[in-house]
């Protein structure tokens, strides 16, 4: 069965947050690997990604990006092919029956909703993305849409956590040389390493940015195996490849 995560704060709308529980998929990406790009069966794939969407919002249609780790926001009125996904990081929509979808393995993913404007949007948020601004720029795109950022939920999901997110002095001083009170993301490691919060600085820039409710899933990808796919921890495991999880929104609730 697939397991499908959700917060109370994005209650108005159909969304989920899935790791890899319930999908079809063998060997190395076992269980509902959504990634096209992670060398799985592609008809095991496609199977994923079917029943993903059919545990969120029965009918809908599922729209993902080409996600590039950017900041790039898509404004999405229609459906594509996969051949033609845009490149970007983040969508947003107004039109019901459209199901949007981010994928991750350790980055952070955002689910966003305007319930009095009926907008809703997802981002991806690896540290790249979220440290140029990709929450910020989907919320921008959601209010050229109708939304109001004080009325705006967005919740953070699975993604790996601090005690798994071990950054170089490089890596940290290019937080604080953005801005000094990014040091509260950080935890000092051995010599010439810290540690780093990425859902704790995801949900700054949110409150940041001016978002009426924001939420936090509080799951670490790379400490659970049995329920996230993680690239970090297949990397040091050196493993050849790995799966990708997806994370779901779309306009109107799931049937009960």
């Amino acid at each position: 069965m697939v397991e499908v995560l959700t917060h109370p704060a994005l209650a108005g709308t159909a969304h989920g947050f899935l790791g890899r529980r319930g999908g079809v998929s063998t060997g190395l990406h076992a269980g509902l690997n959504v990634g096209w790009g992670s060398e799985d069966d592609p008809a095991a794939t496609a199977e994923n990604r079917r029943r993903a969407a059919e545990a969120v919002l029965p009918g809908a249609t599922l729209v993902c990006a080409y996600q590039v780790h950017s900041a790039d926001v898509v404004t999405v009125t229609e459906s594509w092919p996969e051949a033609d996904r845009p490149r970007a990081d983040a969508l947003v929509t107004d039109r019901p029956g459209l199901l949007l979808g981010v994928l991750t393995a350790d980055c952070a993913p955002v689910l966003f909703h305007d319930p009095h404007a009926g907008v809703i949007g997802a981002a991806h948020a690896g540290w790249r993305g979220a440290f140029d601004g990709v929450t910020d720029r989907t919320i921008a795109a959601m209010e050229a849409l109708g939304a109001e950022r004080g009325a705006i939920a967005a919740v953070v999901g699975p993604c790996i956590g601090r005690k798994s997110y071990e950054v170089d002095a490089s890596f940290e001083r290019r937080f604080l040389e953005a801005a000094p009170a990014n040091e509260r993301f950080f935890r000092a490691g051995r010599e010439g390493h810290a540690w780093f919060d990425l859902p704790a600085y995801v949900a700054a820039r949110l409150h940041d940015a001016g978002v009426g409710v924001v939420g936090l899933l509080d799951e670490d990808t790379y400490s659970q195996p049995d329920r996230f796919f993680s690239y970090r921890r297949a990397t040091h495991a050196g493993e050849p490849g790995y799966g990708r999880e997806i994370s779901l929104i779309g306009l109107g609730q799931k049937p009960s």
